[in-house]
């Protein structure tokens, strides 16, 4: 019999059995009773890919490749409009003309911008956009519940949805809801861990990036190079899936955008701070009746006469008041963008499937009716 060293073994054992941090995980096995997911919440990637397969009155298109291999893709309604476009953004407010780069008139249809999650466990928003595809293609969501007024909206506009801004983090996440876990499950695997298991947690997963390095699990905050596609280097971007974002606001001129997250809360739009002050009292403006919405409707909500708050032309923004994501798409283009927060469903914030789906279509539909009544024109 041949003799085999037990250093070669143990090596072979832990080269097949090492975690890979790209890989998907198993569910915690102490979870809490588990809440069975219902069929309307569609959060999954394939989940994505099986609405996309059927989309007739939209396009499709394959706008990036992630690291992991795994498409990004974009969903078009209506047709592209030719703004007249002469001059990028930034030099067209230069010439002090936005028209320069976009002329818009009441004859043309405003842009809507919906970019999904680019927090891979923040699934909430991919449930509810995928049924927001649904609603455009048949007028009902996957409740069965009819939205005219959405399906009226999208009449009116050029809608543009990106299911799943990050899938490479939505696959290597385990869960497809987090409705009735504790927000620490959550944590650890959307932030990720440390070699020694601690979790990173919030802001503490931003004080790496990318996320290289200390790494056990790597959290689906990340793509799979490790790149938090909210906070990317916008001048240089180091992710595909964030040039695709970037590419599509340039060429198309968004009205409105809205970057869709989520958290341990009652749902909330996040003030962009650092655009200019007309841009954030049409944002607080959005945020105060998309919360009276929420209130008529009894649904998980902000205080009444909440407000995100307007910073002074002559104030400094506060340190974590970070240039990201919407930061850059608004002084890309101009657009409205914003942050929107919505809860999770955890232990913590008690929101339910149903909540979270009425929650996400309510958004929208708000969203389209604030930017068709209240548009911004360049002639």
């Amino acid at each position: 019999m041949k003799k085999v060293k037990l250093k070669s073994v143990v090596v072979a054992f832990l080269t097949v059995f090492s975690v890979n941090a790209n890989a998907q995980l198993p569910l915690e096995p102490d979870d809490p009773a588990k809440v069975s997911i219902p069929d309307f919440y569609k959060s999954k990637l394939s989940d994505i890919d099986a609405e996309l397969a059927a989309i007739k009155k939209g396009k499709v298109e394959k706008l990036a490749t992630s690291p992991g291999g795994l498409p990004v893709f974009g969903v078009f309604y209506g047709e592209r409009e030719d703004f007249h476009k002469q001059a990028n953004y930034n030099s067209a407010v230069a010439a002090k003309n936005t028209a320069y780069y976009a002329k818009k008139g009441a004859g043309t249809k405003p842009v809507v911008y919906f970019i999904g999650p680019v927090h891979g466990q923040e699934v909430e928003g991919i449930a509810g956009l995928v049924n927001l595809i649904h609603i455009a293609e048949t007028g009902r969501d996957y409740r069965g519940r009819e939205w005219p007024l959405l399906s009226t909206y999208f009449s009116r506009c050029r809608v543009i949805i990106i299911p799943s801004a990050n899938p490479d983090g939505r696959k290597r996440c385990p869960y497809d809801s987090f409705v009735g876990l504790p927000t620490k499950t959550m944590t650890k695997y959307g932030q990720g861990t440390k070699k020694d298991g601690t979790f990173w947690g919030w802001p503490d997963a931003k004080s790496v990036h990318p996320m290289k390095g200390d790494v056990k699990i790597l959290g689906a905050y990340f793509n799979d190079n490790g790149v938090n596609i909210m906070h990317d280097e916008f001048f240089a971007p180091m992710a595909d899936e964030t040039k695709a974002i970037m590419k599509i606001a340039l060429d198309e001129a968004p009205d409105i955008t809205v970057s869709l997250h989520s958290c341990e809360c009652n749902p909330f739009i996040i003030q962009n701070s650092l655009a200019p002050v007309f841009m954030q009292k049409r944002i607080a403006d959005l945020a105060a009746q998309l919360n009276k919405r929420y209130i008529n409707l009894k649904l998980p909500h902000m205080e009444e006469g909440w407000s995100p708050g307007i910073s002074e032309k002559d104030t400094v923004p506060p340190a974590q008041e970070s240039f990201n994501l919407v930061s850059a798409l608004h002084y890309a283009t101009g657009t409205m963008s914003f942050t929107f927060e919505s809860p999770h469903g955890t232990v913590e914030d008690g929101a339910t499937h149903g909540q979270i789906i009425d929650i996400q279509l309510g958004l929208y539909e708000e969203i389209l009716k604030y930017i068709l009544n209240n548009r911004l024109y360049q002639e």
